[in-house]
Formats: structure tokens, sequence, C-alpha cells
């Protein structure tokens, strides 16, 4: 072989050297990179915007034990009280919720005037509350009831109109699959070993259950992605492979994950746990607010699920400022209650979404379809918008004279409350209302601006 010959075979070998190398990194590229929502994926998204206002649903296993006593604190009793798995599998020989009724759940939630419901259909204990033919570790083969509580408040929330969420935990306390463990569940006692990636396998067949056996659903919501977070980044978790699930089988179905991260690309809608957006009270929210739609969960009392010592709950007027808080911050509030064991909702959380029920039914279009209004978060309170419609809520201002730095011209400006005129005053920089001092039962002083047509900015 001559010199040039060897030469030239040299640089073909290069050659094909770069082009495979190419290959290869086009093929490990993450496919989350390129996706792009959906048509009715978007719309949904609108329609989540619009709708304001959810119910979260904690319910399983954990609820029997009531987090009592100084051990465990409600769901997360498994961990607290360091119960091995082979033990805690017990508890569903016990679980015959024969009270539960889907509709009477389902007609409370639109008393309320909730849009959309989140329920638990397995949480970091790792029990299905559906019927599973991936594992039998659920409520229809594991207890006495025999029944499938997620079919039945399917059909009861479609007669009512209102969607369904499924929240879903990544994180499993129960799985030997899920190996290495992470930072908790340690007492479970579960193998030293086992295959991580069997145990994704699982749980996208299981997420491939409930989005075909219950009908159209609102979204999936993630939760439990942090106990792995420093060991396993998302191409461990395969988000690509379980999110691309999730979008082809329903593509209007939304994902949210609670990682407590900036949105992962995939992820259709951003919460904030027990935090307004931006805040960070609890010390684990993130402080980025994307521009995805937004939502923040929270609790009526201190827990999540059903906590037989704690009666810490929040006021109505407490919770109503909270909803109002989140709109003015485009955000939506999701709103949890943990049934009891027995399948009854808890009698002082039912009493509670009455009456935010019936402030909504007076002061809804000031929430419902709104954004978050032009004048940013004040210590005073927070503006909505619709339209050419601005809500002002006045939630702590002492003052009869508000000022707001708004500019746009305005037709009329009164209380929502009950149409009384607002006195308005024209400034350079904006305008100030003459605002009465609330009643007592107004815990959120509305006025509605109505802008001039064609001069909403």
């Amino acid at each position: 072989m001559t010199r040039f010959a060897g030469m030239q075979t040299m640089l073909t070998r290069v050659l094909l050297l770069v082009v495979l190398l190419l290959a290869t990194a086009v093929s490990r590229a993450d496919p989350l990179e390129t996706y792009t929502p959906a048509p009715e994926n978007l719309a949904a998204r609108q329609w989540f915007q619009d709708a304001k206002f959810g119910v979260f649903l904690h319910w399983g296993l954990y609820s029997e034990l009531g987090g009592a006593g100084k051990m465990g604190i409600a769901e997360w009793i498994m961990n607290d009280a360091q119960i091995p798995a082979r033990h805690y599998e017990r508890l569903a020989k016990f679980f015959n919720p024969t009270s539960f009724d889907a509709d009477a759940w389902a007609r409370t939630f639109k008393v309320a005037g909730a849009r959309y419901v989140v329920i638990t259909a397995k949480h970091h204990e790792g029990f299905a509350m559906f019927a599973s033919k991936v594992s039998p570790y659920n409520v229809v083969d594991a207890t006495p009831f025999k029944r499938d509580p997620l079919a039945e408040l399917a059909a009861a929330c479609r007669k009512q109109g209102i969607k369904l969420f499924f929240y879903y935990s990544q994180l499993d306390w129960h799985h030997p699959d899920y190996f290495p463990q992470g930072t908790t569940g340690h007492g479970a006692e579960r193998p030293a070993g086992g295959d991580w990636d069997r145990y994704i396998d699982y749980e996208n067949a299981q997420l491939r259950e409930l989005l075909t056996q219950y009908g159209p659903i609102g979204g999936i919501w993630f939760d439990g992605w942090w106990d792995q977070k420093d060991t396993a980044l998302r191409n461990r978790w395969r988000l690509a492979e379980t999110y691309g699930l999730i979008h082809s089988l329903q593509p209007a179905a939304m994902i949210g994950n609670n990682h407590h991260q900036p949105p992962f690309v995939g992820e259709d809608f951003q919460m904030f746990e027990r935090d307004l957006p931006g805040e960070n009270s609890m010390g684990f929210n993130s402080a980025t607010v994307s521009r995805l739609p937004l939502e923040m969960a929270e609790t009526m009392n201190g827990s999540w699920g059903f906590n037989l010592i704690d009666d810490q709950f929040k006021s109505v007027r407490t919770l109503v400022r909270s909803m109002v808080s989140a709109a003015g911050r485009n955000a939506n509030f999701l709103l949890n209650t943990g049934p009891l064991p027995n399948g009854e909702l808890q009698p002082e959380n039912v009493k509670t979404l009455g009456e935010i029920g019936r402030w909504l039914q007076q002061y809804g279009e000031s929430v419902y379809g709104t954004r978050g209004g032009p004048v940013t978060p004040r210590p005073w309170g927070v503006t909505t918008r619709s339209g050419n419609r601005v809500y002002v809520h006045v939630l702590d201002w002492p003052d009869t004279q508000l000022f707001i730095p708004l500019k746009q011209p305005i037709r009329s400006a009164r209380l929502l409350r009950d149409g009384r005129a607002v006195a308005v005053r024209k400034r350079p920089d904006g305008l100030e209302l003459t605002i009465p001092a609330p009643a007592a039962d107004e815990w959120d002083r509305v006025i509605r601006l109505d802008l001039l047509e064609g001069k909403g900015g």
C-alpha cells in the first residue's frame, strides 16, 4: 500500500468515526427538548388557567392510621413511624370504606365551586387506589372493599362537569425495585437491591392504566421525584418516555411535577406547595416562576391526609384570601382535604367548602377566567383581569384612600359586593380610589373597574 493510499484510508476512518459520534450524540439527545404541545394540550392549558379552583384529595391506606401520635404525620406515617413494608401491607386487609359515595363527593365539590379535582391514585406508600393489573397491591385485589373508587369518582365528576386529575407518586416505599433508595423510606426494610428500569416499567404500566381505564382525564400530578434528585437525574427517571406516553395516550392531559425545580421541558403547568408563586416559606419551593400555567396547593389544616389530632383548620376567610392572592399572581388554588378511612369527607372540610362556594357565587367573576391583573401584587392586595375589566382585591388597607398605578381610562368603578359606585380621582401616575370600610364578613373588598373599550393596554 502506498503512503497516499494509507493516508486516504486513515482519513476515511476518521470521517466514519466522526459520523458515528455525531449519530450517537443525536440518538442520545433528550426527546423532551423537542417537545411541542399539541393543540389539544394548549387548549387544556387555557381551560386550566380559567378554572382557578380545584380540590385535592389525599386518600390511601395511611388514612386508617390517621397520623396520630408523635411517630407519624398522616400520609407520611409509613416513613415517619419506620413501618416495614411487610407490616404496612396488613392495612389493606382492613381498608373497607363502605361510606364512600362518589356522587356525594362530586356534588360537594360542585357546590364549592371547584372546576377540577386531583386525587391520589398512588402515594409514596406504593398502594394503588385503583384497579391495577400491574400489581395485586391495589384497592380492588388487596382489600375487602373490592371496588375501584377512581372509576366511580371519574363517572361522578363527569356528571358534574368537573375534570379529574390523578396524583401519582414517582417515589415508592413499597416496591422492591425502587433501588437505590433515595432520602426517605429507609424503615420499609426492602431488599438491598433491585432493578430500577423494571420499576420505571412498572410506573409507566400503571400510568397507562390510569390513562386508558377512566376516560379523558385532566392530567397527571406527579410527586416524589425529589427523593432521588441528587443521585438520579431525569435521564435515570426516563421522563422523556413517561411524558411521551402520557401525551401520546391523551394529548389534552396536562403534566405537572411537584419536584420543586424550575419546570422541565414536557411539563404543562407548574405547582407550588403551600406557597404562593415566587415565595418559599416552606423552604423547598422553586423561586422560578415560569410562563406555564401556575397552581398553589394548600391544606385546610396542617396535614394532607386525614390526621386524627389535627384540628388546626384554617378559617374560610384565610382560605378565600389565599385563593385571591393566588389568582392575582396568575395561579390556580388547589385546596386539599383528607377523606376519612370510612370514605366520608371530613365534615369540617365539607362545611368550609360550602362557604367557599357561597363566596364564589357572589365574587366568582373576579376569580374565574381571570389572569393576573395590570397592577402587580401589593401589600394591600392584588388585581385580576378579564377582558376590559380589572378587579381590585383590597385585602389589607385601613385607609379610605387607595392609590393604584393604573393609567388606563375607566368607564366606571363599583363595589362588586353591592354595585355601589366608588369615587375615583385621576392622577398623572394612576388612580386614587375612595373605598368604604369593610363589612364584618367582607374578607375581600372587590372593586370592579370597567375600562374604556379599546383602551385596555
